[in-house]
């Protein structure tokens, strides 16, 4: 049988985390040739290669608010495999902060979530994009959230920088279009632990405001990711939504 991702590369920066890892996943059992990147656990990220279908795929370092390191990544790459046709967005972080508590935004904790959660997402695309343009099919995918759309989420620097994400898709999509294709997948709740403190009990809360009934899994989000790469493939700039109907 025939794997449609069959001799491409795929990079997932921030691979060794929940959404990460399953989309690594779902892209190699398609065929891809996956680079999973790790911040500061190397032994999660070789374990989460170590247990992918397929062979030569690679675990390496990088540090998304460190330009340098996403550089030195692509130059890596290249060197080592001569390509990257897919680059999945997946790192970030966000810490529980009530709507109504402006106080606790401060000044700092803005423009660290910024520096991780927006620009090393850009600083990543734009390492990448000379490989990408080279693939000739290439393809971006960010990992947002419906957090975005209507202002609800950990906290309101992470729905505002989650709808800048947005943004950067439909910009980059007509300005990288039509070498690269750029999509968002946008989760709601998320069975990880992504964010900190929140507890079966929690999500057993938000599955009953869910038309489906239950909060997603990483492997929902990361089928959604594979079917940019194998399916979706006259899309870019989109937005696809993948949350059970819970924004509706």
């Amino acid at each position: 049988m025939t794997q449609i991702l069959s001799g491409k590369v795929a990079v997932v920066i921030g691979g060794s985390g929940g959404i990460g890892a399953a989309a690594a996943a779902a892209l190699a059992a398609e065929g891809a040739t996956l680079v999973v990147t790790w911040r500061s656990d190397e032994a999660v990220a070789q374990a989460v290669v170590a247990g992918l279908p397929g062979i030569g795929h690679k675990a390496r370092q990088s540090t998304v608010e460190d330009s340098a390191t996403l550089v030195a990544l692509a130059a890596d790459v290249e060197a080592t495999i001569g390509r990257c046709d897919i680059l999945v967005n997946s790192a970030g972080y966000t810490k529980p902060v009530p709507i109504a508590d402006l106080d606790a935004l401060t000044d700092d904790f803005i423009d660290d979530m910024f520096r991780v959660n927006w620009r090393g997402q850009f600083a990543a695309i734009r390492a990448f994009a000379p490989l990408l343009k080279a693939s000739g099919d290439g393809l971006v995918v960010n990992v947002s959230s419906i957090a975005g759309l209507n202002g609800v989420g950990s906290n309101l620097a992470y729905a505002a920088i989650k709808a800048g994400i947005d943004t950067m898709t439909k910009s980059l999509a007509r300005a990288l279009a039509p070498a690269i294709r750029v999509m968002s997948v946008s989760p709601g709740v998320v069975a990880t632990d992504f964010v900190p403190g929140r507890d079966v009990a929690a999500l057993d809360k938000v599955a009953a405001t869910i038309p489906l009934r239950r909060v997603a899994t990483a492997e929902d989000v990361a089928r959604a990711i594979a079917a940019c790469a194998t399916h979706l493939t006259y899309s870019t700039g989109s937005i696809l939504i993948v949350d059970g109907g819970r924004a509706l």
